[in-house]
């Protein structure tokens, strides 16, 4: 068994095994991006699960070949950069610390932690996000306008993804 095989064992289940499957996940999606694929799926039992990674459709390919294969970047897994401007690729961003389900505001139909154009200072609140019945306050750690939201408000996150994309000030 190699190390990496190893590793992928599932860590000794606590709390009914949400911690370990959460876990689990995390390291599986590790191992899919240090790898060449573009897929990854696991079954065990009749439990199943494919990881997968993004793949950048331009809008011209998707409304003019509806069906074809999408366009991948050039190295797999990567998006093109080719034509974009480069400080909006490397936009600073605040990172989810875990994995579950993100929400942008603190209740069903109240107003959004932070919106696009909005300002958000190191320590505010920018969303919840639940994990194993818990939620979970997600503060900036950074300072200035936000450009973006990137889940919608119910989405599963992974760990390390971004959350919101800030302009600095």
């Amino acid at each position: 068994m190699t190390d990496d095989a190893a590793s992928l064992q599932p860590p000794e289940p606590r709390d009914g095994g949400d911690i370990a499957l959460l876990a689990l996940i995390d390291r599986l999606a590790e191992l899919l991006e240090r790898s060449d694929l573009t897929e990854l799926e696991v079954s065990s039992g009749g439990t199943g699960l494919i990881l997968r990674k993004p793949v950048l459709v331009s809008p011209i390919a998707a409304a003019g070949m509806a069906g074809a294969a999408p366009e991948t970047g050039a190295a797999a897994g990567e998006p093109s950069t080719a034509g974009r401007d480069p400080a909006a690729t490397a936009r600073p961003s605040v990172k989810a610390p875990l994995t579950g389900i993100f929400y942008a505001s603190p209740a069903p139909g109240t107003a959004p932690y932070v919106q696009v154009g909005g300002e958000v200072a190191v320590g505010q609140v920018i969303g919840l996000i639940e994990a194993m019945k818990l939620f979970n306050e997600i503060k900036s750690d950074l300072t200035g306008r936000v450009v973006r939201v990137v889940p919608d408000s119910g989405a599963l996150v992974k760990a390390k993804q971004p959350l919101i994309e800030v302009e600095p000030l």
